[in-house]
């Protein structure tokens, strides 16, 4: 998949193609109906398929306040819209230029001299150009105008019910990472550096590999959780199981913000530097502060027995 950081890395004469636009948070099971019929257009028509995204959240710079944490970063998103099979996507600054441009602007510029659309696929909540001031029915007239067809494609679940960013979100806060992989079509993760932590896990029976507080990735709601642990710096490394804890450590009351510690069962593994993946397979149960240390090292024997039954198979 190739990678434009604007319209100015374009090729000259780019196009004809199948274009999607949004910002793709997750690249869900939702997105991936869009990209699967986008790509269906392309190959039947012979053109080029590509994604249009942005660098951010455009809420991150129209209302940050309400901006949401995203599921994945930027390079996440690339990655996992490079497994589709997508020849391009192209990533647009959202800066004060971009969020000032008309719906007319946005189209011309974009889908019309960039990327010589003949078809553009979007969702059914798509809002494009200055305050959000074009839909799915002006991009359908526009298009009608410029030569290109625009369809507003349904997001939908087989139970009915929407697939969103924002509904993922909300079961990752309440610790259902099964469900929230169902809607994303793999299990949630995060990707990170291993740094030194405490060594608390270690004193206590059950080493940990800590996540620097820079790792990317949406992580789940304060619990302990089943899944695996993948080491990238070392090339050809299987995933091991692991038993994660997600939060601040109640029963020490020391930590003061939100971390991720895998242990690997079953393996003592020099870790500290490497970049790793961190996935999220099911909740074992919430984080609890126990009355001392001898109920937390029985409570984590239990963990990790658990851990090794929920990914049996796996």
């Amino acid at each position: 998949m190739e990678v434009f950081r604007d319209l100015a890395g374009l090729p000259s004469g780019y196009g004809p193609s199948a274009v999607t636009i949004g910002k793709f948070d997750g690249v869900h099971t939702g997105h991936r109906m869009i990209l699967d019929e986008m790509l269906a257009q392309a190959h039947r028509r012979g053109i080029a398929s590509v994604v249009v995204t942005f660098d951010r959240n455009p809420l991150a710079l129209l209302a940050p306040e309400r901006c949401p944490e995203s599921l994945v970063s930027l390079d996440q998103k690339l990655q996992l819209l490079a497994e589709t099979g997508i020849d391009a996507t192209l990533v647009l600054t959202f800066d004060a230029a971009m969020a000032a441009k008309s719906p007319v602007e946005f189209v011309d510029e974009v889908l019309v001299r960039g990327l010589a659309a003949q078809v553009v696929m979007v969702g059914p909540n798509f809002r494009f150009g200055a305050r959000g001031a074009g839909d799915g029915a002006m991009l359908q007239e526009l298009g009608a105008e410029r030569g290109f067809e625009a369809v507003v494609a349904p997001i939908r679940e087989s139970d009915g019910d929407a697939v969103s960013s924002s509904r993922i979100r909300r079961l990752l806060d309440e610790g259902d990472v099964a469900r929230a992989a169902q809607l994303l079509g793999r299990e949630p993760l995060v990707h990170g550096i291993v740094v030194h932590g405490l060594k608390r896990g270690r004193e206590l029976g059950f080493p940990t590999a800590n996540l620097a507080a820079e790792a990317v990735g949406f992580a789940p709601g304060d619990g302990v959780y089943a899944g695996w642990f993948t080491d990238h710096s070392v090339p050809g490394t299987p995933r091991y199981p692991a038993a994660i804890s997600v939060g601040t450590n109640p029963t020490f009351d020391d930590v003061s913000r939100k971390t991720i510690e895998a242990h690997v069962l079953d393996r003592t593994l020099d870790l500290y530097g490497h970049e790793v993946d961190v996935t999220f397979a099911a909740r074992i149960r919430g984080m609890v502060a126990y009355d001392g240390v001898g109920p937390l090292i029985a409570q984590m024997g239990r963990d990790v027995q658990d851990a090794r039954e929920l990914l049996a198979g796996g």
